[in-house]
């Protein structure tokens, strides 16, 4: 209850001071920390004449982590990951007492997806991962019925796996930083063989403790830091399609992201800047194409021609002649914001008509 709590705590201060979500591109860092569930673990005890097992309870503990990652500008992106967790174990169980700590630390290699533009402010993001765990059992004992089972401070290390759910809050205020809540469940693959005694009647002989059914549940909060992160894009502003003087020569059509087609304002601009070329001397029309920097430099030089030839099939049929419009896409060249690359500028989605 307290970790949901804290999330939800973190989660309404970051509101106020949240940014629009962009893909990373190139290195990052990030930490968290939390709480760590871990189910509980069956035991198998063998030693000479002897097998028993049973369920080891266990109760909630901290966790933390660190992440190194590179971001490709479209969403992926891949890190290493260290991690520690801490449990302990508890009883009675089964009518026997049980006591001792694990804790759990190693390496994973995580590849993660995050969708842009999915929720204003929030980047939502999955992932999984795979690499090693080293799990530490210390003063683990199990006790009941005049026997006694102690298992030596030991370590055994297990691939491992995770699958990864969370979201980012970037921070308007501080370009490429963002506050990140997420869930990981981690499991380590086989059974791990610590080595101890068995006790009764004051007599000890050695024994091994199997345990298996490593599964972990694990809540962090934490923050992430993207370097040479350009200022996050601010909404163009209203003014920014207002309507053209009647006398003017240049008209701009803004467009939505990754769209080539008209909005009921974009035809509104262009039916004005039509019916004004009848008003002035003009040898043609240019219409130009242009994008943001969001997507590949050949996706984009496709897309600013595709707005261009929308414009200007929209001109010729409110009544300028085919013959004296001339078209051309730039791309993500001639920003009339700049920004860095990746990002979903509004005001340099545009398509510009020159009456000359």
């Amino acid at each position: 209850m307290k970790f949901r709590n804290a999330l939800l705590a973190a989660t309404i201060m970051a509101v106020p001071l949240a940014a629009q979500a962009q893909p990373i591109t190139g290195l990052y860092v990030g930490a968290g920390a939390g709480v760590n569930l871990m189910q509980d673990e069956t035991a198998k005890i063998t030693a000479a004449g002897f097998t028993g097992g049973g369920w080891l309870k266990t109760r909630v503990g901290p966790a933390f982590d660190v992440d190194l990652g590179y971001g490709l500008g479209n969403g992926l992106r891949a890190e290493i990951e260290g991690s520690y967790r801490y449990n302990t174990f508890h009883g009675p169980s089964g009518g026997a007492n049980v006591g001792g700590q694990e804790q759990k630390y190693g390496a994973m290699v995580n590849v993660l997806y995050d969708f842009v533009g999915l929720v204003p402010y929030v980047q939502p993001y999955v992932g999984a991962g795979v690499g090693y765990q080293w799990a530490q059992d210390r003063n683990l004992y199990v006790s009941g019925g005049g026997v006694t089972v102690a298992a030596r401070t030991d370590t055994d290390g297990k691939f491992a796996y995770q699958g990864i759910v969370g979201a980012a809050f970037p921070i308007a205020s501080a370009p490429g930083l963002a506050i990140t809540a997420d869930y990981r469940f981690l499991g380590l693959v086989g059974d791990r063989n610590y080595g101890g005694t068995i006790s009764s009647g004051g007599v000890s002989v050695p024994a091994t403790a199997k345990l298996n059914n490593d599964l972990n549940h694990t809540f962090l909060v934490g923050f992430r830091y993207a370097f040479g992160a350009a200022p996050a894009p601010v909404a163009a502003p209203a003014a920014a399609q207002v309507p053209p003087s009647p006398v003017s020569r240049s008209y701009l059509v803004f467009f939505d992201w990754d769209k080539a087609t008209l909005t009921d304002r974009a035809r509104q601009i262009v039916s004005e800047a039509a019916a004004n070329s009848t008003k002035v001397q003009y040898t043609r029309l240019e219409v130009n194409g242009y994008t943001d920097t969001s997507g590949t430099p050949q996706y984009n030089q496709g897309l600013s021609v595709r707005r261009a030839q929308a414009v200007a099939a929209e001109l010729v049929k409110d009544g300028v002649p085919k013959n004296a419009i001339s078209i051309q896409g730039f791309g993500e060249t001639h920003l009339l914001v700049p920004t860095g690359a990746g990002v979903r500028e509004p005001q340099n989605r545009r398509v510009e008509i020159i009456i000359k």
